[in-house]
């Protein structure tokens, strides 16, 4: 049986990547987004809660891992963000597993993954789009989200590969600096492009 492809969706923070992952979504192609899972891992009573607080006491609560305290625990520290990645990353690795045997009979799938190109996730793709846009669009973006901070901004950059170099690395660069349309355009023209190399 064949194969979908799979599409390794990935972009800078504040790069416009979950509305770009909502249009893929538009055009027929499931995504498995990584970040709700792990939200939803981490939620009251999920899956992940009690280790978390095993590793990282007092990081959880009655609504399950309380996000801001444990984002303090490891901030700056890599050590103690290895451990929190110990625990998370199986656990979604084991969810997309489900996901992709959910969507065998597709034609091509889109796993959105923030960190892609950070954690070697590329080679688990057949195809890396990036989300760009440019650096004062991105800016504006994040600084606009409630509880962000330009210092905040910029540990969080300095965490992730260099916008340029992403781009130089993808097969294909979704533009999100343009009108929304205009993007939604440039995502239904590369998905009909990849169907016809698939057809």
């Amino acid at each position: 049986m064949k194969k979908p492809m799979i599409i390794g969706l990935t972009g800078s923070i504040g790069m416009g990547k979950s509305a770009v992952a909502e249009m893929f979504a538009d055009e027929g192609v499931p995504v498995f987004d990584a970040d709700a899972v792990v939200h939803d891992l981490q939620k009251a009573g999920g899956a992940l809660v009690p280790a978390i607080e095993s590793a990282f006491p007092g990081t959880t609560g009655p609504q399950g891992v309380d996000r801001k305290a444990l984002g303090a625990a490891v901030f700056g520290d890599r050590d103690r963000l290895a451990l929190l990645e110990s625990i998370v990353h199986p656990a979604v690795a084991e969810r997309r597993r489900a996901f992709l045997a959910t969507h065998q009979d597709a034609d091509m799938i889109l796993f959105d993954i923030p960190l892609l190109f950070e954690k070697g996730g590329q080679a688990a793709v057949d195809i890396v789009v990036v989300v760009s846009a440019p650096a004062p669009v991105q800016r504006e973006r994040v600084l606009a989200r409630v509880n962000m901070t330009p210092d905040k901004f910029e540990h969080i950059l300095a965490l992730q590969m260099a916008d340029a170099e992403k781009r130089a690395r993808a097969d294909h660069v979704i533009d999100t600096g343009k009108e929304l349309e205009a993007t939604r355009a440039d995502v239904r023209a590369l998905v009909k492009k990849l169907r016809v190399g698939l057809a």
